[in-house]
């Protein structure tokens, strides 16, 4: 067996125990909100089926762009020229979340603390949120989590890790998709999907995250 070989089984080892490592911190998440052993593999099953799914919505004229201040530096980037955007939601990464979320928010103790940290974390993440022409909105990556696990200790310490999951994904959602919609034309991207980051990170990945650090 030459180098080669042993460097790609290596890799795709890594790969499955990473893959295995977050299935195992989802599992817990979900767990941790209560939901049954059986729903949380139907979630996981849906779920990562689902990430690769963008229903589209509309449509919306962009703008053409040549170049973009990107990590401080001026940079061109590829096919940026597109007379029309396609405003799309994704499965994975919104749909199955916003239900999730509707489902606690029947069950929440507290429902208006609940309300007041998603709304807390909406603005948090609308603030810090960047439009990048050519990339997409982009925010700093353990943002929302650290906000909805915070705003949900300090205000419903009673049914904390349901707040944050709901604050987690429902604020980012709004904050950084839903809030920059009428920015999109500026894009200059053919599609442009809410919560289209993935199953396992974006929207998605915020509210379990956040329920970990609740």
């Amino acid at each position: 067996m030459n180098a080669n070989t042993l460097s790609l089984l290596f890799f795709l080892l890594l790969s499955i125990l990473f893959f295995l490592i977050k299935i195992h911190v989802i599992k817990y998440a979900y767990e941790k909100i209560q939901i049954s052993p059986y729903g949380v593999f139907l979630l996981l099953f849906f779920s990562l089926l689902g990430s690769y799914v963008n229903i589209a919505l509309w449509q919306v004229h962009s703008s053409p762009h040549h170049a973009t201040w990107f990590t401080g530096l001026w940079s061109v980037l590829p096919s940026l020229i597109t007379s029309k955007t396609t405003i799309a939601i994704n499965l994975g990464g919104a749909i199955i979340p916003i239900f999730i979320s509707l489902y606690l928010m029947v069950k929440a103790l507290h429902p208006e603390k609940t309300l007041l940290a998603t709304l807390i974390v909406s603005l948090i993440v609308y603030y810090f949120s960047r439009v990048v022409p050519g990339v997409g909105i982009t925010i700093p990556i353990l943002l929302p989590a650290l906000s909805a696990a915070l705003s949900s200790l300090l205000l419903d310490k009673q049914a904390t890790p349901q707040t944050a999951y709901i604050s987690g994904s429902i604020g980012t959602l709004i904050g950084a998709d839903l809030a920059n919609l009428s920015k999109i034309k500026d894009l200059g991207i053919s599609t442009a999907s809410i919560g289209g980051a993935g199953t396992f990170d974006g929207i998605f990945l915020s509210g379990i995250m956040a329920v970990i650090l609740a």
